[in-house]
């Protein structure tokens, strides 16, 4: 059994930053693939950032790209979405999720998801 715990989310004023993480217990096969999704209230959950866990390539949002960027730790199975620049868009509830992740965007490709951190970003 997999469980994710996401951190990090908070109130804090645009152009600010953020830095999110997830700590991953247990393991399973099907997690070639680390990403990050949010919601927004009436709106669908959207993909924000991937990582593949074995070779390292990352995957972005072209909203995000350039201000947010996902790392992982392998020692401590842990992943960060460092977020810069925040803008009131980036308004949401975050989501870590694990899986095959064959299409990074798509949320039926994980398995395994968090509970969620909300971020909200004011103007």
């Amino acid at each position: 059994q997999v469980q994710l715990v996401e951190s990090g989310g908070g109130s804090v004023q645009a152009g600010e930053s953020l830095r999110l993480s997830c700590t991953a217990s247990g393991w399973s096969y099907s997690m070639k693939c680390m990403g990050w999704f949010r919601q927004a209230p009436g709106k669908e959950r959207e993909g924000v950032a991937a990582i593949r866990t074995s070779s390292g390539v990352s995957f972005y949002a072209d909203s995000v790209k350039g201000r947010f960027t996902i790392s992982q730790v392998d020692a401590n199975n842990t992943v960060y979405l460092q977020m810069h620049s925040l803008e009131p868009a980036d308004t949401a509830m975050y989501y870590c999720a694990a899986g095959l992740g064959t299409n990074w965007r798509e949320v039926d490709d994980y398995s395994f998801w968090g509970q969620g951190t909300q971020v909200t970003v004011s103007s």
